[in-house]
């Protein structure tokens, strides 16, 4: 250890410390049976040297202390010294278990001093011989007393000691003073040290739970041994030995199980009368009613909240609903009020035009004329719009009369015209149903308007689209309607109707239809320009294949294509060699044109799908 620097002096770095070296030391001597001692005991140097400290305080202290004669010494009987109380004996009973090894030692010199049988047979006293006499007890209590086993096992019976543990209705009274001393008489028994202390009613619940904790795992030093009721070391043999300390064993675990079960009745009953716990229930219970009832409440104000979000949205629903239906209900009435006054105006200049060709005798010269020329007025009342109308009027109000004449004849004749025109087209329009009619073999209203071409259609569209499709008649009227050379519209309930029809017709009508379209797909994929049989085939549909196949994909045809396209991607070189080799019967013609016409429906499809998912989200 360094000396501290005086007052003026100047500390400096002479040279650098060397660098340490472990060394292994082995203890010999009083330091070997130190560190044995610590070894057993399981404990530090650090706590040893504590503990020496604490001997050598109390070795130099002045043991200054009174001996307490004990009335009953000269009357004790040797034989009986298990019964005897050895502090009284040796004058130390107001220390007991706390006296120091030093302070028996002086005990027992005093009193040595005073009862040696030399003294008193000096005295002039009558001895008694043998081991008979009193001063016997003296030398089996310092026998006792010095050994520290001996005097733990009669430490652990200590007569004095008082066992009693106090009921619950003395606890309630008056909980610390009646349990605080029992605690703390019976620590002394504990193994371990510094044992917690009973507390106050202002103790917070870690330290009364680290103080129950402790004694509920109370481990006891305490032992019986002292109580056995026969020595081994009289016995006259061994298996009498064996069987001594069997009783011995059994007797000193009855009573530390009764031990243990008495510390365990004090803990319990200072438990169930501690004012502590029951403030703590008291409160644990009040923090969860109130966490119970600020949940109840934060959820009874999110259902709030939400209800009257949802009363909210409601009445900005109907107020929406309510200004759509009165401006609807606006929009319908101007609407009417504008018919009305279209209506009125156009009967206006109907009686207009109708006085004005009475006025001008209807430009006739004879009743035959005039009556057929009211006729014709008629007419034109009937087909003429508003502006025309007002417009020929303008020109009977202002014009000469042949300038009428001549303008009501020329819209005479547009009218006549146009009438024309209507008849011709709807007489084309029921040929043209009765020809369609007689093609397919229905009759009625379902089969007005189908030819060959949109049944065909139809059949294709059913097969394309199967059933369970969403909104499956929709898409496939979307379908004929796209794909139609006809022109004409179908609904979802056209398509219906004559997809019934079909179902209804006779096999060898089917037939006929089915070979009436083979034979049209046939001959419009024969029928191919002399120019483009005479031009030389691109590289993409090789010539070798020849016209292809032209008969229909089987099913197995099929999904043989489809495992090969599966198999052979569009990276593999010669795809189409190959796949056409895995297909029997097909060309690589055949099954190029195929894949083509599979795309071509895939997109139809997918086409007609978005176009009806489209309307009805309208």
């Amino acid at each position: 250890m360094l000396l501290e620097a005086r007052d003026g002096d100047e500390t400096g770095v002479v040279a650098a410390a060397a660098a340490s070296v472990q060394v292994q030391v082995e203890p010999v001597g009083r330091w070997f049976e130190a560190y044995v001692k610590r070894r057993n005991r399981n404990v530090s140097a650090s706590f040893q040297e504590l503990e020496e400290e604490e001997e050598s305080s109390e070795e130099s202290e002045d043991e200054e202390f009174q001996l307490e004669e004990y009335p009953m010494l000269r009357t004790l009987d040797p034989k009986d010294w298990k019964n005897q109380d050895h502090y009284a004996v040796l004058g130390l009973p107001h220390l007991r278990y706390k006296a120091t090894q030093k302070q028996i030692k002086a005990a027992h010199k005093a009193i040595v001093l005073k009862h040696h049988p030399d003294k008193r047979k000096a005295a002039g006293e009558q001895i008694v011989e043998g081991d008979n006499d009193y001063f016997t007890c003296i030398t089996k209590a310092v026998e006792i007393l010095s050994d520290p086993v001996k005097r733990r096992a009669f430490d652990s019976v200590d007569p004095t000691f008082d066992n009693t543990v106090p009921s619950k209705s003395e606890g309630k009274e008056n909980f610390f003073d009646v349990f605080t001393p029992v605690f703390e008489r019976n620590a002394r028994w504990s193994s371990k040290k510094h044992v917690p202390k009973l507390g106050t009613m202002e103790s917070s619940f870690e330290e009364v739970d680290n103080f129950y904790a402790f004694w509920y795992n109370f481990d006891s030093w305490r032992e019986f041994s002292y109580l056995d009721e026969e020595e081994k070391e009289k016995a006259e043999c061994r298996d009498e030995r064996r069987w001594i300390e069997k009783q011995n064993r059994a007797s000193r675990a009855q009573r530390k199980k009764e031990e243990m079960n008495r510390i365990r009745t004090l803990v319990d009953t200072a438990y169930s009368c501690d004012p502590r716990i029951k403030k703590f229930k008291e409160e644990e219970k009040a923090r969860k009613e109130s966490e119970k009832k600020a949940k109840a409440e934060a959820k009874k104000k999110e259902q709030d909240e939400k209800e009257r979000a949802r009363q909210a949205e409601l009445e900005a629903a109907r107020l929406a609903k309510e200004k759509e239906e009165e401006e609807a209900k606006q929009v319908a009435q101007q609407a009417k009020k504008e018919k009305e006054i279209q209506k009125k105006a156009i009967k206006k200049e109907r009686q207009k035009l109708r006085t004005s060709c009475k006025n001008w005798n209807y430009f006739a010269e004879n009743e035959a004329d005039s009556v057929k020329m009211m006729e014709e007025v008629e007419k034109l009342c009937d087909r003429l719009e508003l502006t025309s109308l007002q417009s020929l009027n303008e020109i009977l109000t202002s014009g000469s009369k042949e300038d009428c004449k001549a303008a009501v004849e020329k819209q005479v004749q547009e009218v006549n015209v146009q009438l024309q025109r209507e008849r011709e087209a709807e007489v084309q329009a029921r040929q043209a149903a009765r020809c369609a009619d007689q093609a397919s073999g229905g009759g009625g209203a379902a089969g007005k308007g189908w030819n060959e071409d949109d049944l065909q259609l139809l059949i294709k569209a059913v097969n394309l689209f199967p059933a369970g499709t969403n909104s499956r008649w929709e898409v496939i009227a979307n379908y004929m309607n796209l794909h139609s050379t006809s022109g004409m519209k179908r609904t979802a309930k056209d398509v219906i109707n004559k997809a019934k029809n079909l179902q209804r017709l006779d096999p060898v009508q089917k037939d006929e239809i089915n070979k009436k379209a083979f034979e049209k797909f046939k001959k419009e994929h024969t029928s191919v320009q002399t120019s483009i049989d005479n031009a030389v085939p691109s590289e993409r549909f090789d010539a070798s294949g020849g016209e292809g196949n032209a008969t229909p994909w089987t099913t197995e045809q099929q999904k043989l294509l489809e495992q090969a396209l599966k198999t052979y991607p569009v990276s593999t070189p010669e795809r189409w060699e190959k796949i056409a080799a895995v297909v029997p019967g097909r060309s690589k013609k055949d099954c190029m044109k195929r894949y083509k016409e599979l795309v071509e429906m895939v997109k139809a499809k997918k086409a007609a799908q978005e176009q009806v998912a489209a309307k009805s989200k309208k």
